[in-house]
């Protein structure tokens, strides 16, 4: 049963995060420290704009779930702690209740609980144009998660092995709906190849969704008889690597996929991200301790961002994207060999008129 393998996925997930945080893109990226540019806090403006909205903080709780009656509890926790803090929040794939009205309110509860904050809705790429009105009518969607999965539906023992209608899918989404759209992977990254791609189908936002965070690849070969997939793990680029690359001209991006921290999400607005995009890291906290407990987490991740401006010196987002940061590891290998120079990045601030010595 469908809400079965929605109880499966959460439970799969969970488990991903006992083992504690993983290394990963995040940790290739420094910023350097200049000991005597620090401001004050109360001057830094964390405001962001997202898909035509102004967002007051620039992280928010991606897609996870729903379609059961224990996901439902889970999303009514996250819409909870949603509209007690501000945070935009998205569903998880509302497709299963398109098939199965009875499972919508387990869906719609992130709406009824958080009546007038950020709400987006998510729907594979592969469904129809009149399935993601739908989507977006279900929850009086502020914008769509269009989500692109073909890894996961590779390892899906129900899942698709029929790609090559996307694209078309895609663009009858766009022109469908009255909402933004947001492309969004799943856990393996967008290429610069992809991300011009979507820029020419009209897709104004992009999350880029990298790897190093929940392994859908793990979560859907653990529902195999005999997890004949585990090759795959680790499949795909990290969220830092489809920054860097992100051509000219790509979609405005957000960033997720594996971020642990404060630091993690400084370290994607800093390299060009809008908002980003947390899943895993809220997920076990509100299982653990339910709304309160990630409202308390939401709360503190805002001081500590607010604080990790401060430190860099940087008044607002756009600051924030003018600091030094180093990219070494995997990551800047990956860049190298990709085309990709971060060099420069790691003397941004040498453009500033400060009193840099």
């Amino acid at each position: 049963m469908s809400g079965d393998r929605k109880d499966d996925h959460v439970r799969l997930a969970a488990a991903q995060q006992t083992a504690g945080p993983r290394r990963n893109g995040f940790d290739d990226v420094a910023f350097v420290h200049h000991a005597l540019d620090g401001i004050d806090a109360d001057r830094v403006s964390l405001d962001t704009d997202v898909a035509g909205s102004r967002w007051r903080l620039p992280f928010y709780i991606n897609a996870m779930t729903g379609g059961s009656d224990m996901t439902g509890a889970v999303n009514r926790d996250l819409a909870i702690a949603a509209r007690e803090t501000g945070v935009a929040i998205a569903s998880g794939s509302v497709s299963i209740a398109l098939g199965d009205p009875s499972v919508a309110p387990t869906f719609r509860v992130l709406r009824d609980e958080n009546p007038d904050g950020y709400v987006m809705a998510n729907l594979g790429i592969e469904r129809s144009a009149d399935d993601a009105r739908r989507a977006v009518d279900l929850l009086d969607a502020d914008a769509l998660q269009v989500h692109v999965n073909a890894v996961q539906e590779t390892v899906m023992p129900e899942g698709s092995r029929s790609f090559s209608s996307w694209p078309a899918s895609l663009e009858a989404i766009v022109s469908a709906v009255d909402v933004p759209v947001i492309v969004k992977e799943v856990g393996f990254g967008l290429s610069a190849r992809t991300l011009r791609r979507l820029a020419d189908m009209g897709v104004a936002n992009a999350d880029v969704s990298g790897n190093g965070g929940t392994d859908f690849v793990r979560v859907e070969n653990e529902r195999r008889p005999h997890r004949d997939y585990a090759y795959l793990e680790g499949w795909g680029q990290s969220a830092v690597a489809c920054l860097l690359e992100a051509p000219e001209g790509a979609p405005d991006l957000l960033a997720s996929g594996g971020v642990r921290s404060p630091l993690d999400i400084a370290r994607a607005l800093a390299l060009g991200a809008r908002a980003v995009g947390v899943s895993g890291s809220f997920l076990s906290v509100v299982l653990e301790g339910g709304a309160e407990a990630l409202r308390d987490r939401i709360a503190d991740w805002t001081t500590h961002l607010t604080s990790l401006l401060a430190l860099l010196g940087a008044e607002d987002l756009a600051a924030l994207r003018t600091t030094d940061v180093v990219v070494g590891g995997p990551t800047a290998q990956f860049c190298a060999v990709r085309g990709v120079d971060v060099s420069t990045l790691a003397q941004r601030t040498l453009g500033r008129s400060s009193n840099v010595r």
